[in-house]
């Protein structure tokens, strides 16, 4: 039985032009239910009782609210303006957030995972006393090191000499990531840097330990129609 406070904060303050939508894509439709309400669900369903935090673009607060209310998905939420970058969004979402607790941080375009994963990495935390959990997916590509050469008619690009990956050790980060609220909320104190491409870099940044666990192969980000396409084939899959 897991035990202790658990706080969800789901980043959903994208614009999501990748998508081509005039809606962004936390809000678009996935198997009859909005993104963004379906990846919560999963959260909820794993850890009754979770506090959540909603990141949300502040176009968009009230878009939210009223969708809530009229679809009588009433579940508590905090909502939380996103900022500058997803740094910012974060570092805004962490203020709200309580002393004692573990953090999952979130990516809501990510609706497919799993609860038994939310559960496994909270059980983790606790029973291993972490202070920070990482998944990833190992790579299942050939990687190559290219560098592009400037042409006349545009950039080529041209391997190089002796430049080889070992795909056994590459491996893609997933969310949620999850930490010690008080040790990645000193984290969020550092000034910004473009090397921060995710809470991970953040907690590394600060010396927090990470560990990391296999994350799920559809726990994917939808960012583009063809994502979109994919996750509403997998939904329909499954429901059946």
């Amino acid at each position: 039985m897991m035990k202790g406070n658990k706080i969800l904060i789901i980043m959903a303050a994208g614009s999501g032009t990748r998508m081509g939508s005039g809606l962004p894509k936390q809000f678009l439709s996935l198997g009859g239910i909005p993104i963004l309400r379906r990846t919560m669900e999963t959260f909820i369903a794993a850890v009754p009782g979770i506090q959540v935090v909603t990141v949300l673009p502040d176009d968009y607060l009230s878009f939210w609210k009223e969708y809530c209310l009229s679809a009588d998905f009433t579940y508590p939420q905090i909502l939380v303006s996103g900022g500058f970058t997803r740094f910012h969004s974060v570092r805004n979402a962490l203020a709200k957030v309580p002393d004692g607790a573990i953090v999952a941080i979130h990516d809501g375009v990510r609706p497919l995972i799993t609860r038994d994963l939310v559960r496994k990495m909270f059980s983790e935390m606790e029973e291993r006393n972490l202070e920070g959990l990482i998944p990833v997916v190992p790579s299942v590509d050939t990687l190559k090191v290219l560098d592009h050469v400037p042409g006349p008619d545009g950039d080529t690009l041209v391997s190089l000499e002796g430049e080889e990956v070992d795909r056994s050790r590459i491996f893609a980060a997933q969310t949620p990531q999850m930490f010690r609220s008080e040790s990645i909320r000193e984290a969020y104190s550092l000034p910004f840097d473009t090397a921060f491409t995710d809470d991970a870099s953040v907690a590394r940044k600060k010396g927090i330990p990470l560990s990391f666990c296999y994350g799920e192969r559809y726990n994917f980000k939808v960012t583009c129609p063809e994502d979109l396409a994919l996750a509403e084939l997998i939904v329909s899959s499954t429901s059946r």
